[in-house]
């Protein structure tokens, strides 16, 4: 298969990079929770479409439970870590969310080395560094000290890191012996239970009279492109290292800060410019082998 899973890695990150921007334009009248909920929808009928097209759906007969629970573990990963993505999103800058976003990194490099035996090397622990540091080097005081007291954007956007990091982790034991795309249609079910279940919990259904025609269309948008980043993403660490793959789709922030600034008018500070710059690089060297 040679370098084909870096194709699919940075097909994954485009597509994952269009996400958070249209999610944004899509939430601005309903709950984040709910949003998410939506978009999951387009994102499981949008998985399952591709596993009927490709007629893997006969392999759902051959899922051991070692699959099965990985695949619902990881479901649940990428399930929390959406709800509070989206929740950062909604209460803050989107170019700030996704570079946090990006410290996912830093968490997948050290759980890869630790479970997966995937080497450790010097490049990463560089790149990993630049990552860390660029990313808190955007953050201003107020939002840090918000974060500290369970308050702000960068809280949410913290848990999301933690929950993001263990989903690659889990999804690459889960899809090891079934097709990629199946394996991302079955967690894409998990997924949108778990969401649906905070919905109700929270009471955010009755807010879907406030979702309009604009809304919705944002919302599908987004949820097409994470389908198609899902599938991308799996299908590169299906036949790539988990501990690259992941790098190569955080490249994505380059995709949501353009948009951002193009779409939303979010205008980064020298200072933010600086880290994002940072972080690109430091995903760029741990690419070095």
């Amino acid at each position: 298969m040679g370098l084909q899973w870096v194709v699919y890695a940075f097909l994954s990150a485009f597509f994952a990079g269009i996400t958070a921007v249209y999610a944004k334009m899509g939430m601005e009248k309903i709950p984040s929770h709910l949003a998410t909920a939506l978009r999951t929808i387009v994102v499981l009928l949008f998985t399952w479409l591709l596993v009927f097209l490709k007629g893997q759906q006969a392999a759902l007969s051959s899922l051991s439970f070692r699959t099965f629970l990985f695949l619902f573990l990881s479901g649940l990963s990428t399930g929390a870590s959406w709800l509070f993505y989206f929740k950062a999103i909604q209460k803050g800058e989107v170019y700030k969310v996704a570079a946090v976003d990006k410290c996912s990194i830093v968490l997948t490099v050290l759980l890869a080395a630790l479970f997966l035996q995937e080497s450790l090397t010097i490049w990463k622990g560089i790149g990993v560094l630049l990552i860390f540091f660029g990313t808190f080097g955007m953050m201003k005081k107020q939002e840090i000290q918000d974060m500290e007291t369970g308050r702000g954007w960068l809280f949410y956007a913290v848990l999301s890191v933690i929950f993001a990091s263990l989903t690659a982790i889990l999804g690459k034991i889960g899809i090891a012996e079934v097709p990629s795309d199946l394996g991302t249609a079955v967690r894409t079910i998990f997924v949108l239970l778990m969401a649906w279940l905070i919905v109700l919990l929270t009471g955010e259904l009755k807010a879907i009279r406030k979702l309009d025609k604009n809304s919705a269309v944002f919302l599908t948008v987004s949820g097409m492109g994470t389908g198609l980043s899902w599938i991308c993403y799996y299908k590169a660490l299906q036949m790539g290292p988990a501990s690259l793959v992941a790098p190569i789709d955080k490249l994505s922030l380059l995709v949501t800060a353009l948009l951002a600034y193009f779409l939303l008018k979010e205008k980064p500070s020298k200072k933010a410019l600086f880290g994002l710059a940072m972080i690109l690089t430091g995903t760029l060297v741990m690419l070095i082998q």
